[in-house]
């Protein structure tokens, strides 16, 4: 529909203006009709407008609260996700601590094993030793025996049997002075 802003005054109507005049109940359609129509349209028009601002404001209004109530909504759960995240760090730091403490005590745990399994093995060793230094103290108790039995018989005091430990002794101190042939722990 073309209408005129009504500043200008024709003395004749268009087609459509008649046409708009003839629907709008005005017959015959003079230039006072022709701007009541128009000033009645401007009028319809811009409620319309009107309305449609109002509603535009309505709608910018209500997605601002929206947007406040959900930057609202994230600051709360950030803050929660911030609390969680503190409790994690500090469940991580005494969990690295607990750690700290366990590899310690295994390397202590490791190092008394290694010990016992050293100790465990020595003892092996100095039974394996003292079954075949048994078998020599059978035989040096036969020799001292028969030393003493020399000694006796001849008057000759031995140095190594010349003592009140008695035989027993003198082995012990034999042992002792060959530590390379019969290891102690």
């Amino acid at each position: 529909m073309a209408c005129s802003s009504g500043s200008g005054s024709s003395g004749s109507l268009s087609a459509a203006t008649a046409a708009a005049l003839a629907a709008a109940g005005v017959a015959g359609g003079t230039a006072g009709d022709l701007r009541a129509l128009m000033e009645q349209r401007r009028a319809k028009r811009m409620l319309s407008n009107r309305e449609s601002a109002r509603r535009s404001r309505m709608r910018k209004q209500r997605h601002l609260d929206d947007l406040t109530a959900q930057a609202a909504h994230l600051r709360r759960e950030n803050a929660h996700v911030a609390a969680a995240l503190g409790l994690t760090a500090q469940g991580l730091l005494a969990v690295d601590a607990e750690n700290a403490v366990l590899r310690t005590q295994a390397a202590e745990l490791a190092a008394r094993l290694a010990s016992l399994n050293d100790i465990i093995a020595c003892m092996s060793t100095t039974t394996n030793a003292a079954a075949a230094a048994g078998a020599v103290a059978v035989s040096l108790t036969a020799a001292a025996a028969a030393a003493a039995a020399a000694a006796s018989a001849s008057a000759s005091p031995d140095p190594f049997l010349a003592f009140d430990g008695g035989a027993n002794a003198a082995f012990d101190d034999l042992l002792r002075s060959c530590a390379e042939m019969f290891p102690l722990c």
